[in-house]
């Protein structure tokens, strides 16, 4: 099944009509008389869209998103409502009543399918990144929200701009957007790089199908206007073109005869929907930065070394390239906590951390993976230049004093490392499983000769033949 529809309609006829048009299309299909049997059937299973007609016995859509309300389902099941009379102010009461979208009776077949894809769809999405969001919460991950909200922008795309100003002064004096104009050719490849709008309102003239198709395509490909939410705008014959966009990507329709206040009243919902499913969309990937990164030095932690470490090994084995696996520890580091306080010892590691990511390549993994512990690997390195790059390390650490806040005398700190290097073309078949815990153990046995040797120097372990 494609998804769960319930079907709100007083009348027999209407309800077995819209059914079997839905059902072909593999919706699973509920029915209700009245919002009090709608009520019943959603506390036993709750939909994934709500079609409603506008003369209920016991209310209308409006009255239905009240008592879901009270049932905490509203904002979570989306409804479209299906008017038999084309009144402005009425469909004006719904959209502003919190009624996703209001269609005509007769309803184009197409459309209405297309239009419920669409919802469903857009509901989906906005419910799985939420999903995210309470797990990065449960998690301890999620900040707390901001009340500041950034200006949102919206871009009119239209063939001149004759056909657009009048529009564009409308909305202007309804939304608190900023209100902008562009060619369809030209609506994204002008677009300055992070400055992507946060709706684009497409005035689609007759014969202009498939180039706004094309753009509809265009901006659902580029990661910069991905997330863009899409209003499009066409004549009444052109429903089939309307549904062809909808499929395609576009949020949201409405006929080029409807009101200034329409548009902005779906315009508006486009934008809270787009800056809700932002700031989640942050939330998640907040979460997810918090999950692998250390907060103090923005390396990476053990969480995400030690599964990159396992990559690395695997990619060797296929290829024949050897790498290293270093462990560096800053020696007599609890002497600098001691004697100069955390603060001093938290500086010490950030410009560690520092000088250790501007001194490797792109390519090589350096992570923190204890106190003052530091997991660096080295792809592509055999024994004599991981020797070198680790000797390089330690001097680098060794050459410039470390500033520390609140006293005005730098701070001497040495480091000492401990190697291992996998060369695949050079092993045997006994040689140890090359898992990262095996491989980590071996470097950091290493380490510990070089803390014994003295510190400050390079050991290597038995190479990982």
């Amino acid at each position: 099944m494609h998804g769960k529809v319930l079907l709100i309609d007083p009348i027999a006829t209407n309800r077995i009509v819209l059914r079997v048009k839905l059902a072909a299309s593999h919706y699973q299909m509920t029915q209700a008389a009245s919002i009090a049997e709608a009520m019943q059937a959603m506390a036993q299973n709750v939909p994934d869209l709500i079609l409603c007609a506008t003369d209920l016995p016991d209310g209308d859509p409006v009255r239905l998103l009240r008592r879901m309300r009270k049932a905490g389902l509203a904002g979570k099941v989306p409804i479209i409502a299906l008017s038999g009379c084309d009144d402005d102010t009425d469909r004006l009461r719904l959209l502003a009543g919190g009624v996703d979208d209001v269609m005509q009776k007769p309803i184009n077949d197409a459309l209405l399918l297309a239009r419920t894809r669409s919802i469903i769809r857009a509901y989906a999405t906005a419910s799985e990144w939420t999903l995210r969001e309470g797990t990065s919460r449960a998690l301890g991950f999620a900040e707390a929200a901001t009340a500041f909200a950034p200006d949102q922008a919206v871009r009119i795309i239209a063939r001149d701009m004759e056909r657009a100003e009048p529009w564009a002064t409308a909305l202007r004096n309804r939304l608190s957007a900023k209100i902008t104009f562009a060619r369809p050719a030209t609506a994204v490849a002008d677009l300055e790089p992070g400055r992507a709008p946060d709706a684009l309102l497409l005035l689609v003239e007759p014969h202009e199908g498939p180039q706004m198709l094309q753009l509809l395509a265009t901006v659902r490909s580029q990661a910069s206007t991905r997330h863009c939410a899409i209003l499009a705008v066409l004549g009444s014959d052109n429903m089939t073109l309307g549904a062809q966009m909808l499929d395609m990507g576009a949020n949201d329709m409405m006929r080029n005869t409807r009101s200034a206040d329409e548009m902005a009243l779906r315009l508006q919902a486009l934008l809270n929907r787009k800056r809700v499913t932002d700031a989640l969309r942050d939330t998640v990937k907040s979460g997810i930065e918090a999950a692998v990164i250390d907060p103090l030095t923005g390396l990476h932690n053990r969480r995400y070394a030690m599964p990159h470490l396992a990559r690395i090994a695997e990619r060797a084995a296929r290829t024949g390239k050897p790498y290293a696996v270093m462990v560096a520890d800053m020696d007599h580091f609890k002497r600098i906590n001691d004697t100069m306080g955390h603060a001093a010892g938290d500086a010490v590691l950030v410009e560690t951390a520092r000088r250790l990511r501007e001194n490797l390549r792109a390519v090589d993994l350096v992570a923190r993976i204890g106190g003052e512990e530091f997991l660096i690997v080295l792809p592509g390195a055999g024994l004599s230049n991981a020797r070198k790059a680790a000797k390089r390390l330690c001097s680098i650490i060794e050459a410039t004093p470390f500033d520390v806040p609140e006293h005005t005398t730098q701070v001497n700190a040495t480091m000492s490392i401990g190697m291992t290097v996998v060369d695949p073309v050079r092993g045997t078949k006994t040689a140890e499983p090359h898992t990262p815990e095996a491989l980590l153990d071996r470097a950091d046995k290493a380490l510990y000769g070089a803390k014994s040797e003295g510190r400050n120097r390079v050991t290597l372990g038995r190479p990982a033949a």
